[in-house]
């Protein structure tokens, strides 16, 4: 039996990475579709609620998705990752490029309720996932 046979070969840092990224892409992704669909069917308001309830779901869901699949960073690491990449996505793609403002940092429902369910659905799943016996360490 060779040691590859015992333990599989590690992933590439750079890989692991990419995987971490894309999985806050897909968060990121999904929270925008929560936003902006309820946006063009119903008020600004409702949408605000929608996004807010589904942002911290969203994040859970992806989150859980990478931890049971690659688990390559803490808790901590992963939640800091998906809510920065958000907040960076959000700065200076949607607030430069597309609304050309920065009103939406201005609405605790829009922005900051949301980043910070974010991190803590992200946190929080991370931690019941690697603590699962047999699971992600």
């Amino acid at each position: 039996m060779t040691l590859t046979q015992i333990r599989p070969p590690a992933t590439p840092i750079r890989r692991q990475r990419v995987i971490l990224l894309v999985h806050a892409l897909v968060s990121w992704a999904l929270c925008t579709a929560a936003m902006m669909i309820p946006m063009a069917l119903v008020s600004v308001e409702f949408a605000l609620v929608v996004h807010a309830i589904a942002a911290p779901i969203f994040a859970g869901v992806i989150s859980w998705n990478y931890y049971r699949r690659h688990g390559y960073t803490t808790p901590l690491q992963t939640a800091l990752t998906f809510v920065g990449f958000v907040i960076v996505v959000d700065f200076f793609f949607v607030a430069l490029v597309i609304e050309r403002s920065f009103e939406m940092f201005t609405s605790p429902l829009g922005t900051w309720v949301p980043f910070a369910s974010i991190f803590a659905a992200t946190y929080l799943t991370g931690r019941w996932v690697k603590s699962e016996p047999g699971k992600a360490a």
